[in-house]
């Protein structure tokens, strides 16, 4: 990066990037205009730093891709959106790096972010520009605004005794990614199983259909699963004031395709299930008299009581992520 200016960069990511869309004016000005098709927009940020959300080179070998980081930070943004009932309609990206990042690395992030938006499906999502500086190490920051199209925002804070807890998408996948990657266990000796785990770390698979699709069917809570099954159904319950009963059965069944990666780490694969994040799942919550359409999984129940998590009746001592705990 040092070789060439911030000008030739720009022109070099610009054509990687899709910015047409609900972008009415895009890059090149000092700020972007955007369409809000109902007269609201929610708005989410999030940022990925370098030692601390990715590395450069992981313990087993695996070399970080600009790619990677760019799928991710478009993935992590389009699913809270998601988490609201709310469709992207843009986002802007802020990347900060040392002068020795290889250009290559920057146009890959570019062709990630924005494969990430079209193959996850985030539809009408246009970057719509950004800012680029000098820093001691990588970190990339993303906002993305979305509407509602009609539809009145699903907060956390509606979930009732009675209601049934269903998820989409997957939850486990990536913590078990995390746990090969933070291992001795060479990229080249991971089974096909294990490669997708891997992936699903690197890459992760929101289900950006789910969010639209819960609040059509009248859902009462929603939230992105980022930071562990256990720690995202806490805010649930804190937000509602219920208690979210997680269920054994459907838990461990989250957990079976992971048990051989976890018996290979002497792992716990219903730890990852409960507490590992970054799947980017939906956890969502509707009434009993709901159906669950297809692509949710029933995983609980709310009940009347203290704020609180519990797995069949008891309680659970599982934390999931936190940036400054120990």
């Amino acid at each position: 990066m040092e070789d060439i200016s911030e000008t030739e960069l720009l022109q070099r990511i610009f054509p990687l990037l899709d910015t047409s869309g609900s972008a009415l004016l895009g890059p090149g000005d000092d700020a972007a205009v955007i369409a809000a098709p109902d007269g609201r927009t929610v708005v989410t940020i999030d940022t990925q730093v370098q030692d601390q959300d990715f590395r450069l080179r992981w313990a087993n070998g695996y070399e970080t891709t600009g790619f990677d980081v760019g799928w991710k930070a478009g993935a992590q943004n389009l699913s809270d959106i998601n988490a609201m009932g709310a469709e992207a309609t843009a986002m802007v990206v802020s990347l900060t790096m040392p002068g020795k990042t290889p250009v290559g690395w920057v146009e890959g992030m570019a062709r990630g972010l924005d494969t990430a938006i079209r193959e996850l499906g985030g539809g009408a999502c246009s970057v719509a520009g950004g800012d680029l500086s000098r820093g001691s190490e990588i970190v990339v920051t993303v906002t993305v605004l979305g509407h509602l199209a009609g539809r009145a925002p699903v907060l956390r804070s509606g979930a009732m005794p009675g209601d049934v807890v269903a998820l989409a998408g997957t939850a486990g996948r990536a913590a078990a990614g995390f746990a090969l990657l933070e291992s001795g266990h060479g990229m080249d000796t991971l089974d096909e199983d294990q490669l997708a785990l891997v992936k699903n770390q690197c890459r992760p698979l929101p289900p950006l259909w789910a969010g639209p699709a819960a609040a059509e069917a009248g859902a009462s809570s929603m939230i992105d699963l980022s930071d562990g099954l256990v720690r995202d159904s806490g805010r649930v319950a804190t937000a509602s004031g219920v208690v979210v009963d997680l269920d054994l059965a459907a838990v461990d069944r989250l957990a079976a395709p992971l048990q051989s990666t976890a018996e290979l780490l002497g792992a716990n694969a219903r730890d990852w299930a409960l507490g590992g994040g970054e799947d980017h799942g939906l956890l969502v919550t509707f009434r009993a008299d709901k159906e669950l359409s297809e692509g949710f999984t029933r995983i609980g129940s709310i009940y009347a009581g203290e704020a609180g998590v519990t797995m069949n009746g008891d309680p659970l001592t599982i934390t999931g992520w936190d940036h400054f705990a120990h």
